[in-house]
């Protein structure tokens, strides 16, 4: 998918040069991305599956919207459906009896309800699809009704979507498999890493959380590590099972999402367990220039973490 210059001299000069082209080279590579996948899909007759996972702030949500709407423009309707939909009930999760629920555990989804959903769509069948409520811990009573043409396909995206334990009974099925995440460090030119993958994609949470599910920087910090924890176990053993990988990085987003994070990183209380690791964040976007969010497109993929 073409040379990424990661290195933090290069982004902060064009940056200073050029904002907008810094911006725009981004967002061409990464539709270049979505428009290569579309094609490869294009290429067979017949439903598809698009089995779509990453990891925490990979950019899940809006790649999948954005594959939709490519195939949609090319004569192809998609619908997106999210595994997060055919959770367990709360008290039915692992654990849950104990006090100590799993809900990072493949076991926490309804398999078989899966399994069969995703059969009957492939067949043609009207079926009904869930939706969790997650205020209050259960399946919504309504389901909606799907129905899928000739043609049609579907993009299965969640934590889990390469899981063998959830995919091996479809493997009949026509199916494309796509791991998303960032992959892509930021080196300076003596070849210190400025941030790492898993920096960039804590900036990205730390930024969405504040903004929409209203959590505190101390709580990102919180929950992180064990995010990082469930995706070690359930997540990076199965990405070598994808067909597709795509990588997520923005140059421009260390500078979109500077001025932002560095507020949230120090006007923000933050636990003293987390103190060093706020200021080595600190200290890192503090090497970038500023890139102003207004130049950012409505439809790209860094909206879903700033709006």
């Amino acid at each position: 998918m073409g040379i990424i210059n990661n290195h933090l001299e290069y982004i902060n000069e064009l940056s200073a040069a050029n904002p907008q082209a810094l911006v725009a080279r981004a967002e061409l590579r990464y539709r270049n991305i979505i428009n290569n996948i579309a094609e490869k899909a294009l290429d067979k007759n017949g439903r598809e599956i698009i089995m779509l996972a990453g990891p925490s702030s990979s950019g899940k949500t809006t790649t999948a919207n954005k594959i939709s709407q490519t195939f949609t423009s090319l004569g192809m309707d998609t619908h997106v459906i999210s595994l997060d939909d055919f959770y367990l009930n709360r008290e039915d999760i692992p654990g849950y009896a104990e006090g100590n629920p799993d809900f990072e555990t493949v076991y926490a989804l309804d398999l078989p309800l899966i399994t069969s959903t995703l059969k009957s769509l492939m067949a043609g069948e009207t079926t009904d699809m869930p939706s969790f409520d997650f205020k209050a811990g259960k399946r919504k009573a309504e389901y909606t009704k799907l129905k899928l043409d000739s043609n049609d396909a579907i993009i299965v995206e969640g934590l889990h979507a390469l899981n063998p334990i959830v995919t091996s009974d479809l493997e009949m099925l026509r199916m494309m498999k796509i791991y998303i995440s960032v992959s892509t460090r930021i080196y300076d030119l003596k070849g210190k890493i400025i941030l790492n993958k898993r920096n960039l994609r804590f900036v990205r949470r730390l930024i969405r959380d504040f903004n929409f599910r209203g959590s505190s920087p101390n709580n990102t910090f919180k929950l992180w590590q064990g995010v990082c924890e469930g995706e070690q176990k359930y997540l990076f053993p199965y990405r070598d099972f994808a067909d597709v990988r795509i990588n997520s990085i923005h140059l421009c987003e260390p500078c979109v999402f500077r001025d932002r994070a560095i507020e949230l990183l120090t006007a923000c209380e933050i636990d003293e367990e987390f103190q060093a690791d706020a200021k080595r964040l600190v200290h890192s976007l503090k090497k970038f220039n500023t890139v102003d969010s207004t130049l950012i497109p409505k439809d790209s993929l860094l909206r879903e973490f700033i709006g």
